[in-house]
């Protein structure tokens, strides 16, 4: 898949679940649930346990079913590993020019972390394909409706905070997709095996992004 495509996949399927420090004993467990229940997208932190062979794996056993890619990478040398690992791309929770220079250096997204307008247009020159507002809630979905006149041409999504209730209001003021994590991810269910409930809990953000997305 062409980075173009890619990056119309994350706008399509829109919610990006967030793994973080998930057991490696039910991390393969995790990932299969999420997919069959319709996420698509999907971001391992560099921080994880064995976080590159995570990917590796995701990758060989869903090809382009799923984009995977690596979060809270923080230097070049994290990006240029997570490249090796064919992450699909690099979330980062901050702005750093290298890191989103290497991963265009090699043709993997770059979605750095930025809070005011200037990290967003500074993020955007650089080369970054997509913006992640961090943490978001703190601004709130105002924020994303006010950015929307002098910066709408430059594509964001929100983490931090975001549910199933609060995503749609993100999406209707101008984010593409939003970044999801413990509000899916939940660590009770995860540890006890409960992945019946953890897919319900996946296909409700689905559903509530196709809901959205029909009414745009």
């Amino acid at each position: 898949m062409k980075k173009w495509d890619k990056l119309k996949f994350i706008e399509e399927n829109g919610v990006v679940a967030v793994l973080r420090k998930v057991n490696p004993d039910k991390v393969n467990d995790v990932i299969k649930t999420l997919v069959e229940n319709g996420i698509r997208v999907l971001e391992v932190t560099a921080d994880s346990e064995n976080s590159y062979d995570i990917i590796k794996t995701a990758k060989k056993l869903y090809g382009e079913q799923i984009l995977i890619g690596a979060g809270t990478v923080l230097d070049k040398e994290t990006a240029k590993m997570a490249v090796d690992a064919q992450a699909d791309f690099i979330f980062s929770p901050s702005l750093d020019v290298e890191v989103i220079q290497t991963a265009n250096r090699y043709g993997c997204i770059s979605i750095p972390g930025v809070y005011t307008p200037t990290e967003i247009i500074t993020a955007y020159t650089a080369g970054a394909d997509l913006v992640k507002i961090f943490p978001a809630t703190t601004l709130g979905p105002g924020y994303f409706k006010d950015l929307q006149g002098p910066l709408g041409h430059i594509p964001m999504m929100p983490t931090g905070g975001i549910d199933a209730n609060n995503m749609g209001d993100f999406l209707m003021n101008g984010a593409i997709a939003v970044g999801v994590g413990g509000s899916l991810l939940d660590q009770q269910l995860i540890n006890s095996g409960n992945f019946e409930a953890l897919g319900e809990k996946a296909k409700s953000f689905v559903d509530r992004f196709s809901e959205v997305k029909a009414c745009k």
